[in-house]
């Protein structure tokens, strides 16, 4: 059976805290903190960084056949958003690119589709209520992937599940609408409980195990208090209970049931069984038992250690206006003007990519060229992806003019470190915008990593491109 070969996980630089909520409001918040992605992050954006994280950490060799994309928060409507990420992991023609787009169950599709053909599932959502509802408190915003394939190369693989369908009304919203509506409260718990007390009996019975010998339980849903409800109808150990990160993260939709399966495999033994219980419109429950192959190949940083890297201090005025509840006074410089298909399309490798044209003496040119500058050649170029490669900063300006969503404008020369080398030495130098930075902290010398944004909209057309952003540490 498919299991999941690696995973990736993309939590956002910024969160809220909810009390700031009640200040400005006197009503909603609540305790502790929600995770906000920034003005330049969108869905697609959010699984590309997710994407980049469970490739980096696949087996040598390793590729999806397919990327099958889910969210309830798409870019795009009619186009296909898998597109995106397939241009900016640089994957070839051949791999597919889908979306499951439109409920939180669709993730479980994703998942489907990837695991039916060793593919690559991506996960991603950002989730927004009225101002002082709770959908604004309690949700979160993430991105989560997993690479499924099969054989010695997993590190959990199926052993079990099922499926449980319902229709009934109980959370809807219609195209258009930037927020979701719900049913009374009691008649989600009514119709949810016995839908997961079967789905959960079913998944148990096609494992041939039961419910004692689940070591990790991922409980999760929209419906706060039909999720609490069920955790303790299913009869499982209040130990094995996942932690579901609603004090820190707040629940991230399409992406939370694996965003807390990933929490758990950061920490997961060999041998140990794990289900993951999603109520979405019915019930979902898919039972995996890790292998030895986990002790060789999780992430160098585990959730809890990237939720630790993020900033709580996001103020509630700006949170309202990367959201669009809040028409600000736009910035002085004209808007930027709309992106054209010809060209984008002519320069996929650098616009998605991040391709540079390294010449015959080994000078990287960035944006990509067909000229060597030092000999003159013509067409004799080596395309080299730099999105994966670490630099400096060689000198920067804070521009409190420029357009921007969040001013001001920090802009960087930064130069690459040489494609697999040892970080010292310097191979392209390259202008660009800095993102989840403080200005006033910013140095000569720091180092960043290239990240994949949306840098504005003009006339519904995202300009996706990358930006550098400080590097956490060093592997």
């Amino acid at each position: 059976m498919s299991g999941i070969v690696s995973y990736g996980v993309y939590l956002p630089f910024w969160r809220m805290q909810r009390s700031a909520i009640s200040a400005s409001l006197g009503q909603g918040g609540g305790r502790g903190t929600r995770s906000v992605a920034s003005y330049d992050e969108d869905t697609t954006s959010m699984g590309v960084e997710a994407a980049r994280r469970a490739l980096a950490w696949a087996p040598v060799g390793v590729q999806p056949s397919v990327v099958a994309f889910a969210t309830t928060e798409p870019a795009y409507a009619d186009k296909t958003n898998a597109t995106t990420i397939h241009a900016a992991l640089a994957l070839e023609s051949s791999v597919g690119a889908v979306d499951c787009v439109g409920s939180v169950r669709s993730g479980g599709a994703a998942v489907m589709i990837a695991g039916f053909r060793d593919g690559l599932a991506v996960l991603s959502d950002i989730r927004t209520g009225l101002p002082g509802g709770a959908d604004e408190s309690n949700g979160g915003d993430a991105a989560v992937a997993l690479l499924m394939g099969s054989g010695s190369d997993a590190i959990a693989v199926g052993i079990g599940g099922a499926e449980v369908t319902a229709e009934f009304t109980d959370r809807w919203r219609t195209p258009g609408d930037h927020h979701s509506k719900q049913w009374e409260e009691r008649f989600g718990e009514h119709m949810y409980v016995p839908l997961a007390e079967q789905c959960v009996t079913d998944a148990l019975k096609s494992a041939g195990i039961t419910i004692a010998d689940v070591d990790h339980v991922v409980v999760t849903g929209l419906h706060t208090r039909a999720v609490n409800a069920a955790r303790k109808a299913i009869g499982a150990r209040p130990e094995a209970l996942a932690d579901d990160f609603a004090a820190t993260v707040g629940n991230t939709g399409t992406a939370h049931p694996f965003l807390m399966l990933a929490d758990v495999l950061d920490r997961a033994k060999p041998g140990e069984v794990i289900a993951v219980v999603t109520l979405a419109d019915g019930c979902s429950t898919w039972l995996l038992r890790v292998t030895d192959a986990i002790s060789q190949r999780r992430p160098a940083r585990t959730v809890r250690q990237m939720l630790a890297a993020t900033r709580d201090d996001l103020g509630y005025g700006q949170f309202l206006t990367w959201r669009g509840q809040i028409h600000r006074e736009p910035p002085r410089r004209p808007e930027p003007d709309r992106p054209a298909g010809p060209p984008s399309a002519r320069g996929n490798a650098w616009k998605y990519g991040l391709f540079g044209s390294r010449d015959e003496g080994g000078f990287i040119h960035l944006p990509p060229s067909r000229v060597s500058m030092a000999s003159g050649a013509i067409d004799q170029m080596e395309m080299v992806r730099m999105a994966d490669v670490r630099a400096t900063i060689a000198t920067f300006t804070v521009d409190r003019l420029a357009y921007s969503m969040s001013p001001p404008v920090v802009a960087a020369v930064i130069d690459f470190d040489a494609p697999g080398g040892n970080g010292q030495a310097r191979s392209g130098r390259f202008q660009c915008e800095l993102t989840d930075v403080d200005p006033g902290t910013v140095q000569i010398g720091d180092r960043v990593e290239m990240t994949f944004r949306r840098l504005y909209t003009v006339d519904g057309i995202h300009n996706y491109f990358w930006k550098a952003r400080p590097l956490a540490e060093e592997d």
